[in-house]
């Protein structure tokens, strides 16, 4: 057997590993560089989830977090029904119009029942 037969595969395993670690060891030497080799207590503290960023991964955590990411992906996701509303308004007439206001009455409906839920407070 040849081992001429294996350079590409060798080749293409060492390209691989550079494009993995190349960015990774660049960004490191640019930190350093800049003098940038640890973040400020601003850019560690808690920002979206609630919790310490570097604490054991075990640890228990609020449920609100999760509460309010999924009350924003629902209506996130219900205001993304306005964009093609609005685009074919004039072909879909008063039926289409008056059927997204039904639908944005019961998303104001949802939203003030969360709101008075106490569901959309953060304590």
């Amino acid at each position: 057997m040849n081992l001429d037969q294996y350079l590409p595969v060798l080749l293409f395993i060492l390209v691989g590993i550079g494009v993995g670690v190349a960015p990774q060891v660049l960004g490191r030497l640019i930190s350093i560089g800049i003098g940038v080799h640890h973040p400020d207590a601003q850019k560690n503290s808690p920002y979206e989830c609630g919790f310490e960023a570097f604490e054991d991964a075990r640890m228990k955590f609020d449920v609100r977090y999760y509460l309010v990411a999924i009350l924003f992906i629902l209506f996130d996701l219900e205001i993304a029904f306005l964009f093609p509303w609005a685009v074919a308004l004039k072909e879909i007439g008063a039926v289409g119009f008056w059927a997204m206001m039904i639908f944005l009455a019961i998303l104001v409906v949802g939203f003030v029942y969360e709101w008075k839920k106490g569901a959309l407070d953060w304590e």
